[in-house]
């Protein structure tokens, strides 16, 4: 028999599902019906069985749901042919790998699994058996409380006041990235569908602060998250609070391998919120007309002079680009799979366009030549009226110097450091202007292959950390300023790589559905978290948009 379906019973007098053994029957499974050791003794001696390792198996549970999960958590190890493991709810019990009390469904694609959830999606996509089987739970609840209390120290210098505000569309407020946060962790380990007593019976919670996921349900509209008051800062710290001390309890008490990914994948999401925290905040106080509203009060000391850029060249050929999701450590699915690309000789620029630089750019004419700018970009910066990079300011009392509004303070313009906050149309500008090009995505991973990932990332506990780009470090030789300080605009779309697919439901939203009308950005920025960032990392943001600390690097061909 090519398949064979295991059940439990613990009273075996009881009779099941008489539905349930047609279909099997029709389908030509085999019911068992055996005791918790009769369980596991039968599925190792078929896994142990040359050639009878089972196609698939199901789990049919009346009784004691907590020991049949122990004896499936057994047997799912064992199994390398494992195709699909389907249970079914009675009363209250909790009966599989998730701690999940509902009809959910562990299905193998390809290598892959796919976990459902009777919230409508998916929990957690292409989780991997052998990396599964690798995971250190220790680490992984280690990393979700130092990245929860990151958070935390992030928003402690904003007044309550500072975390209702959104300034525009685009920004959230930091209260609602606290609580959004939080709810992924609710939402997709502990469960906020009512089916699960480890979280809030508050359901107005997964309509405000679910961001874009569908399949979860409906959701707040995007430009009117700063209007909702309530609940208050204070209650978000709660909700963190509840969820966070959740959370550990479940992680003290062991998990398993599929969930222990999906906390991962939430410690990363929420490092993503870090930086947008800042960015979004950074917008709001610039929109405050007093002199000088200050995230943080720390010195600037002025930069060094970089030197002049010079061209590092590379040889082109056929470079390995992405991730192998089977084999590396934690990415995100629009880093895979691994492939090839054919580049030609190129060269990039040693290090950053400077503020100084992209004023001799202002000071050309730069942002009054429509032969400089893409069509749309040229439509878009007159009709918003760009004359220089976000949070640029004309000095009143010297017509060609320009102030620039930090996070540590509005002061002038450093000449010597990274341009930032300009859009991928300003970019590309100036790149013209340059007699140069933006970089293909593919041209700045080869390059960024072989060098460590280091530079100017968020460290915001050191006492000299500005929250803003600094001066390249002198020339090498080398590339400089490859990771951190600003994320680096290239001229690639977003697109999916050859052999990416969407996975399912919720969490299949999370980057494929983004795939349209974004370009691509590499090599992190002064917001990103330490860590967070790599050389396949793929950023994306819409062309026009310039509030997140984006910079640029040039390239240029080679014969």
């Amino acid at each position: 028999m090519d398949r064979i379906a295991l059940g439990y019973q613990a009273d075996a007098g009881a009779e099941l599902d008489g539905a349930g053994d047609r279909r099997a029957r029709a389908k030509g499974h085999e019911r068992v019906v055996c005791s918790p050791v009769e369980l596991g003794q039968r599925g190792s001696a078929l896994a142990a069985a040359p050639g009878c390792c089972p196609a698939g198996w199901n789990v049919r549970v009346l009784r004691e749901p907590e020991r049949l999960k122990a004896v499936c958590l057994g047997l799912f190890s064992q199994f390398d042919g494992v195709d699909r493991l389907v249970g079914r709810k009675d009363g209250d019990a909790d009966i599989h790998r998730h701690h999940v009390s509902a009809a959910d469904k562990l299905v193998r694609r390809r290598g892959n699994f796919t976990l459902r959830s009777p919230v409508g999606g998916l929990i957690a996509s292409r989780l991997r058996l052998g990396r599964c089987m690798a995971t250190n739970i220790d680490a992984v609840a280690d990393r979700f409380a130092k990245v929860r209390a990151r958070t935390e120290r992030l928003a402690a210098p904003l007044s309550a006041e500072d975390q209702v505000v959104q300034s525009m569309p685009d920004t959230s407020p930091t209260k609602w990235h606290r609580a959004h946060t939080t709810w992924f962790f609710a939402e997709f380990v502990l469960r906020a569908d009512g089916t699960s007593g480890r979280v809030w019976d508050r359901p107005e919670y997964r309509f405000l602060y679910n961001s874009y996921y569908e399949a979860v349900g409906a959701r707040h509209p995007r430009p009117q998250r700063g209007l909702v008051t309530r609940p208050s800062v204070a209650e978000v710290a709660d909700y963190r609070n509840h969820v966070d001390k959740e959370m550990l309890e479940l992680m003290a008490g062991g998990l398993d391998t599929a969930i222990a990914e999906v906390v991962e994948l939430g410690t990363h999401h929420e490092e993503q919120h870090q930086e947008l925290l800042l960015m979004d905040i950074k917008h709001v106080l610039s929109m405050n007309p007093a002199v000088g509203p200050a995230y943080a009060d720390r010195p600037h000391a002025p930069a060094v002079d970089p030197g002049p850029s010079n061209w590092v060249d590379f040889a082109g050929g056929l470079a390995d680009i992405g991730v192998d999701h089977e084999a590396d450590g934690f990415s995100f699915d629009s880093e895979g799979p691994s492939h090839q690309v054919l580049l030609y000789p190129y060269a990039l620029a040693d290090r950053l366009v400077t503020a100084g630089e992209w004023i001799d750019f202002i000071s050309d004419g730069g942002y009054q030549r429509p032969e400089l700018w893409k069509s749309d970009g040229w439509y878009r910066a007159q009709s918003e009226g760009w004359t220089a990079p976000e949070y640029w300011r004309p000095d009143p009392d010297q017509p060609d110097a320009w102030w620039v509004h930090t996070l540590t303070g509005l002061r002038s313009v450093d000449l010597h450091e990274p341009v930032v906050h300009v859009s991928h149309y300003e970019a590309d500008a100036f790149a013209t202007w340059s007699g140069a090009r933006l970089p293909t995505e593919f041209e700045w991973e080869a390059a960024a292959a072989d060098y460590a990932v280091v530079g100017n990332v968020l460290d915001e506990q050191r006492d000299d950390f500005t929250f803003h780009p600094a001066a390249a470090g002198p020339a090498a030789g080398r590339l400089r300023q490859l990771f951190g300080d600003c994320w680096e605009w290239t001229s690639s779309a977003y697109q999916p790589y050859p052999g990416f697919s969407i996975a399912d439901g919720a969490i299949g939203e999370y980057n494929g559905k983004f795939m349209s009308g974004q370009q691509v950005l590499r090599g992190g920025c002064v917001f990103t978290p330490p860590g967070h960032t790599r050389s396949t990392y793929r950023n994306f943001f819409h062309p026009h948009t310039r509030w997140h600390a984006s910079g640029v690097r040039l390239a240029t061909d080679r014969q």
